[in-house]
């Protein structure tokens, strides 16, 4: 059979055209090309690969088990009043404090309120852990990095006490502002003796603009917002009774991002006028002048569209990855990868000694990389421990080539089409049986929020698809053609 003639015999099985798209495909995918001088890709780098940093906050909170004849719901609004902080009935004997509350502080205010503490937990409960999630990953959404991850670490108990949050791309100083910080916005009237008081939260903007300089042409930042109609409502009743709508001069308005006062001016005379008949809900919070009043008004920005966490947090802990050694960690992956496909290769020469079967073999096995690659550009970041479960396809990959490879032949010769096609079959059950198992394995690891060990599953559990829908039928039979010439 010429070289002509397998190409046609290959090029018309289904099994190789499909490999053929998905190879072509994931090219496409993954994008190779120039871009200001470099060689880049459209593959999503973790914090591992580029420059990044790392959070790791705890929750200003605490879940108590309590036993009281006290409803619940009527001892945590008691409590709420006795510690100033947030308190909320999670279950019928169990409480969460919106604040740094220690035990010791804590019991003779339950005393008094008729109740004892059975278990004291620092950290929230799994639902408000969930909802902090998602504010952050609205927060990070809106810095548009490619890669970000918002982990939250819960015990055994149920009780989550800190979160972490990935920023790739992000430097330290930014993800402390944007992730590490409540977010809580408030707005607050001067009244006499330069006393303020509280109008409303942030919960009360509906929408928000892209920040701008006002007036144009000048260089003073800030961003425009609008309140809902019980915060414009709030707003007007507030103007009035501090007469800011008659003295603005002395009764300014101020506007403060995590009890940080971010805007503080007396009311315009158009404002203040209009306040007098109806209610206003487009308003402007300054953020000043400059690169730093640009940055504090996208910062502003960010925390009024996702909304303040529901408690407070601290950092406990960060880290960050500077671009040379992201550069640095890329090289040594790729020589790692590059390496591991050398020397699969080498063994399995020596293990046949025909190039033959050694070349699509090796062949077959890097289209599983470039599939897997181009696919996971849409659902994985890559960082090291992404890289050590490509490693791992590639060596599962060749194992299981190496089974098809041992089962067809038979005393180093291709049977009949019959009897190979019935050896083939055989080795693809075997593969089955044992992509099920990695499967298997591998799947409550994805499904758990474990960082680095959810990308090593995910990546295994791509390459056990792909392997088994993919790259192993189509390998059955180019070795099956090459073989029979």
């Amino acid at each position: 059979m010429s070289n002509d003639s397998l190409l046609r015999k290959l090029l018309g099985d289904w099994r190789v055209l499909l490999l053929l798209v998905f190879v072509v495909g994931s090219v496409i995918s993954i994008g190779p090309h120039f871009e200001d001088g470099a060689f880049t890709t459209n593959l999503q780098y973790g914090l591992d690969l580029q420059e990044g940093s790392w959070l790791q906050m705890e929750f200003q909170a605490e879940v108590v088990t309590v036993q009281t004849d006290v409803p619940i719901d009527r001892l945590a609004e008691n409590l709420s009043r006795d510690l100033d902080a947030e308190v909320v009935a999670i279950s019928a004997d169990q409480i969460e404090i919106r604040k740094k509350v220690s035990q010791d502080e804590l019991q003779p205010v339950l005393l008094k309120e008729g109740a004892a503490i059975v278990t004291y937990n620092p950290g929230v409960s799994r639902d408000t852990a969930e909802d902090v999630k998602r504010i952050l990953e609205n927060k990070v959404n809106s810095l548009g990095t490619k890669d970000a991850r918002v982990n939250v670490l819960t015990g055994l108990n149920g009780v989550t006490r800190y979160v972490r949050v990935e920023l790739a791309g992000v430097d330290m100083k930014t993800a402390n502002e944007v992730v590490g910080q409540q977010g809580k916005f408030e707005i607050r009237v001067q009244t006499a003796d330069n006393e303020s008081e509280h109008v409303l939260f942030g919960e009360a903007v509906t929408s928000v603009s892209v920040p701008t300089v006002y007036p144009p042409g000048s260089n003073d930042w800030g961003v425009g917002f609008t309140l809902s109609e019980a915060g414009a409502d709030a707003f007007r009743e507030a103007a009035i009774s501090s007469n800011a709508v008659n003295d603005p001069e002395h009764h300014e308005l101020i506007m403060l991002l995590d009890n940080k006062t971010v805007y503080s001016a007396p009311l315009s005379s158009d404002l203040a006028a209009k306040l007098k008949v109806e209610s206003t809900r487009e308003l402007r919070a300054s953020t000043g002048t400059g690169d730093a009043g640009m940055q504090d008004a996208q910062n502003l920005e960010i925390h009024l569209r996702a909304g303040a966490l529901p408690v407070g947090v601290t950092v406990a802990g960060s880290g960050s990855v500077s671009a040379t050694l992201g550069d640095y960690f890329k090289v040594v992956a790729f020589v790692a990868a590059l390496f591991a496909l050398i020397t699969v290769g080498v063994v399995i020469y020596f293990r046949y000694r025909e190039p033959s079967i050694v070349l699509p073999m090796i062949l077959v096995n890097l289209s599983e990389i470039i599939i897997l690659l181009g696919i996971a550009r849409f659902v994985q970041q890559l960082d090291l421990a992404s890289i050590a479960g490509i490693i791992a396809v590639m060596g599962t990959g060749i194992d299981q080539l190496v089974v098809i490879t041992d089962e067809v032949l038979y005393e180093g010769r291709v049977p009949s089409k019959s009897v190979y096609l019935k050896r083939l079959s055989r080795a693809l059950g075997i593969i089955v049986v044992a992509a099920s198992t990695t499967f298997i394995a591998m799947l409550p690891l994805a499904l758990m929020d474990l960082s680095t060990l959810r990308g090593f599953a995910i990546i295994n559990i791509l390459g056990v698809l792909i392997g088994v829908l993919v790259t192993r039928p189509a390998y059955g039979r180019i070795i099956m053609a090459i073989l029979s010439k």
